[in-house]
C-alpha cells in the first residue's frame, strides 16, 4: 500500500480508502466484516461512510451502513488501526425524511451524535458535509442550476461554529467538504480564515476517466490551497470496468438493480470513451479497472481514492491498482482520447 497524510495533519492514510455504500442493502453485515478484514490486511486504513448510507437511501436502511461498521469496531477491536470518515445528508426532497433541513446547527448537533452511536465510537476522524444546501451542478447535473442556485446559500459561518464545538468536545478531529464547487470551497475556506474556526482540509468529489470535472477549478483550488480531494465513483459506478458495455447488464450489478446510478456515466460518448480506455489497458496488459484506477491514484490533487465492491474479488482488483504505475506514454493515450471525447458524463 502507499500512504499519504490528510492535508495539514500529521495523520497517515492509505492512497486507496474503503467505500462503504453498499453495506446493509447489496451487501450484509457479515460481507461488509468481510470486506473490511481484507481491507485491513491489505494496508487500507482509510474507511469512508455516511449516516444515509446504504444507497440508496430510504427510512429503513438509514444508518445501517454506520451501523455494520460500529459491529465491525466492537468485535475487532480494530477502531485504532482506522481513519474514519462519515459525513451528514445535505437538504433536498432526497433525503427529507432523513435529514430534513439539511446544514443547520441543530442538524449537525443531531448528525454527529446520532453518527457516533451507531459508529461505537467516541470520534470521527473525518467528518464532511455531504453536498450542500445551495443548488450546484452535482450528482449529473451537467450545467449550473440557475433556477436552484436562487435558494439561499448556506451559512458557512454558522456551520463552522456547530464543527467547531464538536472538535473542542473530541468527538470530531478534521472537517471536509463534499460535493462542493470552487465558489463553495473558498466561501468556507474564508469563513474559516475569518473567523477562527476550523478549516476544511478535503473535497469529497466525483472523478474518472469519464467525469474530470474537477480539473475545472477545483483542481487549482485542491493544489494551491492544499486541501485534497477524496476520489468518489472512480469507475463510474462500475461503467469503467466495462461490464456494461454492449448493453449488457450483469446479474447483481449495480447498474442492473438500480439503473438511476449508472444513468449519469452511460450515454453513447461515455460508451465509445470506455470502449477506447479499454483498448489502451489491453495494450499495456492491464485490465480497464486497474488503468481507471491507477489514473485516479497519481494525480497530485488527489488525496485518496475511494474505492467500493461488492465481492471480495473486486474488492482486490481495486486495492492492486494501487501498485500500478502508468507510463507516461499510457498517460499520453488516457489524455488523448479525454481531448476527443471530454468529460461525456457529468
Amino acid at each position: 500500500m502507499k500512504y499519504t497524510t490528510l492535508p495539514n495533519t500529521n495523520i497517515n492514510v492509505s492512497k486507496i480508502c474503503l467505500g462503504t455504500m453498499t453495506w446493509g442493502n447489496q451487501n450484509t453485515e457479515a460481507e461488509g466484516h468481510a470486506q473490511m478484514d481484507l481491507a485491513l490486511e491489505k494496508g487500507v486504513n482509510f474507511f469512508d461512510v455516511a449516516e444515509l448510507y446504504p444507497v440508496p437511501a430510504n427510512e429503513k436502511t438509514y444508518g445501517d451502513t454506520e451501523r455494520i461498521i460500529g459491529s465491525w469496531f466492537k468485535k475487532t477491536g480494530n477502531r485504532d488501526q482506522i481513519v474514519l470518515a462519515s459525513k451528514i445528508a445535505g437538504g433536498g426532497d432526497y433525503t427529507a425524511h432523513i435529514r430534513n433541513g439539511g446544514l443547520s446547527k441543530a442538524n449537525v448537533i443531531d448528525a454527529v451524535d446520532k453518527s457516533l452511536q451507531r459508529l461505537q465510537t467516541d470520534y470521527i476522524d473525518l467528518y464532511q458535509l455531504h453536498w450542500p444546501n445551495r443548488g450546484v451542478n452535482c450528482f449529473g447535473v451537467r450545467d449550473f442550476p440557475m433556477e436552484a442556485a436562487k435558494n439561499e446559500a448556506e451559512n458557512f459561518k454558522e456551520i463552522l461554529e456547530a464543527l467547531q464545538d464538536f472538535i473542542k468536545q473530541g468527538k470530531i478531529r478534521h472537517i471536509g467538504l463534499s460535493n462542493e464547487t470552487p465558489w463553495g470551497t473558498m466561501k468556507y475556506l474564508e469563513a474559516s480564515e475569518k473567523n477562527n474556526l476550523p478549516r476544511p482540509i478535503t473535497v469529497q468529489n466525483s472523478y474518472s476517466l469519464i467525469h474530470r470535472g474537477y480539473e475545472v477549478g477545483m483542481s487549482e483550488v485542491s493544489l494551491r490551497e492544499n486541501i485534497g480531494l477524496l476520489a468518489y465513483s472512480p469507475l463510474a459506478q462500475g461503467v469503467l470496468s466495462g461490464k456494461y458495455l454492449n448493453g449488457k447488464l450483469p446479474e447483481g450489478a449495480r447498474g442492473t438493480l438500480f439503473p438511476r446510478f449508472i444513468a449519469r456515466y452511460k450515454n453513447e460518448s461515455s460508451e465509445r470513451a470506455v470502449i477506447k480506455y479499454l483498448k489502451i489497458a489491453e495494450k499495456y496488459n492491464l485490465t480497464l479497472t486497474e488503468l481507471s484506477l491507477a489514473f485516479v491514484n497519481q494525480l497530485p490533487f488527489v488525496t485518496s481514492n475511494i474505492i467500493g465492491a461488492t465481492t471480495l474479488e473486486q474488492l482486490k482488483e481495486n486495492i492492486n491498482s494501487i501498485h500500478v504505475d502508468l507510463s507516461t506514454e499510457a498517460i499520453k493515450e488516457i489524455n488523448a482520447v479525454h481531448a476527443e471525447i471530454p468529460n461525456p458524463a457529468p
